[in-house]
């Protein structure tokens, strides 16, 4: 028996290969803002600990007040990708979802609770308050939310456990187990987090709100935090990528019938590359102190950079894999409505363009020095 439900047989109303370009533009800017949720925020609460050093208490409420604004952007650029996965892989996506549907569902409640206490922990932060409980709670649950996702996009590509956990439970209250790459997706992300965070304190140390102290600080922190982490990301990533099964190593490789996927596994030498790269500025900065306007958007280019061919790398695994199973996410039937594909694609750049705006709007908001009350 074919362990995939049927394919839908109402057509594609564009190219596969345009799905997969958009999946991967909206995957990898969200992937951006989550780990700068989570890694910005662990940041946040350590730094708020330091009650008595006052570069850190600065440190910690311009994290603290960007939070609210990162978990917008999180939700929303998550959106999008979520759906273009849904076209091309719901007979598998679905499946996992309906499986752990009890847990599924709960992440809007999670996701819910989550941003209340990012305003909690802001507010507590600004009133000169401890705040390290609302922020340490609304890490533990971010960084639960995303152990969910983690979950679901592996269990996807699991076709053999999905009937023994069926028969477990209809309900979808049960996790599977036996996956090793499931916690090793999990601590990807959550070093990329870390990686992130430091970045991001690398890019405010370029900023004009901050004190020529402050910025040494927050240069210094950063770029070591970011230096660090980002070789425990890298090693992370080499770990995921030596879990993979040797047909997809094969073919990421060129070295099966499916050469074209070894696109994808030059990406991932990108991604080893600008991950370096990103390393050794974050070092050189962070123990030199450096925080000027050119580190500042390199930090910003690099973090988009690395994001975006991680995902193209991460796309060929999952391809591969659920080939090897008998699902071919190219054996579509395809009839492109050109007239509607490119209504959307002028309305999705324009969506980019006013995200790029309100962006740039924030970070122009406030001229006060941050260190201010």
């Amino acid at each position: 028996m074919h362990p995939f439900p049927a394919v839908d047989p109402i057509p594609l109303p564009a190219p596969i290969w345009l799905f997969k370009l958009l999946h991967i533009v909206t995957l990898a800017l969200h992937f951006v803002a989550v780990e700068m949720l989570l890694g910005g925020l662990l940041l946040a609460v350590l730094l708020s600990l330091f009650r008595n050093a006052p570069q850190a208490r600065v440190a910690a409420r311009a994290l603290a007040r960007r939070m609210t604004v990162v978990m917008t952007f999180v939700i929303n650029l998550g959106v999008p990708p979520l759906l273009f996965a849904q076209v091309l892989y719901g007979r598998a996506l679905y499946t996992s979802s309906v499986l752990i549907g009890a847990w599924w569902i709960s992440i809007i409640a999670i996701l819910t609770l989550t941003y209340w206490l990012l305003y909690r922990f802001s507010a507590r932060l600004e009133a000169g308050q401890s705040a390290w409980l609302a922020g340490g709670s609304a890490w533990i649950l971010a960084g639960l939310i995303a152990r969910l996702l983690s979950t679901n996009m592996t269990l996807m590509l699991r076709p053999e456990v999905w009937q023994k956990m069926y028969a477990a439970s209809a309900a979808g209250i049960y996790l599977p187990t036996g996956d090793p790459t499931t916690g090793a997706r999990w601590l990807l992300m959550l070093a990329g987090g870390v990686f992130i965070g430091g970045l991001w304190l690398l890019y405010l140390a370029g900023r004009s709100t901050f004190t020529a102290l402050e910025k040494r600080f927050l240069a210094g922190l950063g770029g070591k935090v970011a230096a660090v982490f980002g070789l425990i990301y890298l090693a992370a990533g080499l770990w995921v990528a030596g879990m993979q099964p040797e047909a997809v190593k094969a073919g990421l490789a060129g070295q099966s019938v499916y050469s074209f996927y070894r696109f994808y596994g030059m990406a991932g030498y990108g991604w080893l590359a600008l991950g370096s790269v990103a390393v050794l500025l974050a070092g050189i900065a962070g123990w030199m102190r450096i925080s000027s306007a050119l580190v500042s958007w390199s930090t910003v280019l690099l973090a988009v950079l690395i994001e975006i061919v991680f995902v193209v790398y991460r796309d060929g695994v999952r391809d591969l894999t659920l080939l090897s199973k008998g699902y071919d996410v190219w054996d579509r039937v395809v009839v492109t409505n050109w007239s509607v594909v490119g209504i959307f694609l002028v309305l999705f750049v324009a969506g980019l363009g006013v995200i790029g705006w309100l962006v740039s709007v924030v970070a122009r908001a406030k001229k006060v020095m941050e260190g201010a009350a």
